[in-house]
């Protein structure tokens, strides 16, 4: 049976730190984030920032990193003529680039002292901020 990674984690720490603003975080490294698709527009244009971004968060504490898929959503990658394939792998990738950037950190032993094994939350955008451009 797989637990839940926040139940395990309370068992034994009192708090769950997530990370912190991934959007804002793009901008202050330099990502232009004035789109339609926010943050989930690096996805196309520079990946690594946002794996970047993760080890960062890990780094500073977070116990959760959250990924870049707040407005990626199928139309809204179609809009940029990717197909539906490419927009579901797309997604798909905002999750591997916080997994990756986890596997990363833990990878240091010690990273591993006196913490938790950091988790990956995806993070699902109101649709509704889509059909209203945001």
């Amino acid at each position: 049976m797989i637990m839940n990674p926040i139940t395990t984690i309370l068992e034994t720490h009192p708090i769950v730190i997530l990370d912190g603003a991934l959007a804002t975080e793009l901008e202050r490294r330099g990502a232009d984030l004035r789109d339609s698709l926010w943050s989930a527009k690096i996805l196309l244009e520079a990946p690594e920032l946002i794996r970047a971004v993760h080890l960062d968060y890990f780094l500073a504490g977070a116990d959760c990193a959250i990924t870049a898929s707040y407005q990626a959503t199928v139309a809204g990658f179609a809009g940029r003529g990717l197909s539906e394939a490419e927009a579901l792998g797309l997604i798909q990738r905002s999750v591997q680039l916080a997994v990756e950037a986890r596997d990363a950190f833990w990878a240091n032993s010690a990273h591993r002292v006196g913490r938790p094994r950091p988790f990956v939350a995806a993070s699902v955008g109101p649709y509704g901020a889509f059909l209203a451009d945001g």
